[in-house]
């Protein structure tokens, strides 16, 4: 008959204690690890859907408002996906993982990239994170500049991020950063006001439609990028890298 106490064979006044399995800490808003140790936090927490390392510190945001994020996040994914459309060999993200050091594992809002395949400077591993850096990330800056702004914009720069979009909700602006070098510098805007890409031809976005929301101005400007020679040049060569011999 089963007991509750020791078993017979217990030397006296002995208890047996089975060994307890090893738990993992739970991740925690400004918990401090090494990329390591938040990949092995993540994966024993499958409920969590958004969790970032910026330069070795734990994000977990709280939710998001319609008016500042969730809305102005859809119409950059609108913008971003246009150009995605309409370029063979570039490929699109929403907030994905990108596992880039051992200090920043981020998900930015949106971002572009030109597939492997095609030439891209990014690789995707055999669970299908990106692993290193890609062409152009986006971020939405509510209530987030100082992180935008910072921290995360360290990381972006430290791991060959070319270009970096952020969009100040509360300020009505768009800041725009390109990789020269070891440092961001900002994109100036033409003589019309609109941004143009130095790394993706033809991505072009005019800031005053974006942030007043007319994403009809946005999309008219947008496809005028994508109308321009420069785009079709970009696309030719992007094809010439598709069909050239791998090494």
């Amino acid at each position: 008959m089963a007991t509750n106490g020791p078993t017979a064979a217990a030397e006296p006044g002995v208890v047996s204690v089975p060994p307890v399995a090893p738990t993992i800490p739970p991740l925690q808003n400004g918990d401090r690890l090494t990329a390591e140790e938040f990949w092995r936090r993540c994966e024993a927490m499958p409920s969590v859907n958004k969790a970032e390392l910026i330069e070795g510190v734990v994000y977990m945001p709280s939710p998001v408002s319609h008016d500042y994020h969730g809305s102005p996040h859809f119409d950059l994914i609108g913008w971003l996906f246009l150009y995605r459309m309409a370029t063979p060999g570039v490929e699109g993200g929403d907030n994905s993982t990108l596992r880039l050091d051992k200090k920043s594992v981020p998900q930015p809002d949106g971002f572009l990239m030109v597939a492997p395949g095609f030439g891209g400077q990014a690789t995707i591993d055999s669970n299908g994170y990106v692993i290193s850096g890609l062409e152009l990330a986006g971020e939405i800056s509510a209530t987030s500049a100082s992180i935008d702004l910072g921290d995360k914009l360290i990381g972006y720069r430290r791991n060959g991020i070319r270009e970096y979009v952020v969009w100040r909700v509360f300020d009505k602006a768009i800041d725009w950063f390109v990789l020269r070098g070891d440092q961001f510098d900002r994109l100036a805007p033409d003589g019309n006001g609109i941004y143009r890409s130095e790394v993706f031809p033809g991505l072009w976005l005019d800031p005053a439609a974006l942030v007043a929301r007319d994403v009809v101005g946005m999309a008219r400007v947008a496809q005028q990028g994508t109308n321009s020679p420069e785009h079709a040049a970009s696309v030719a060569r992007l094809q010439q890298q598709a069909a050239a011999p791998r090494k």
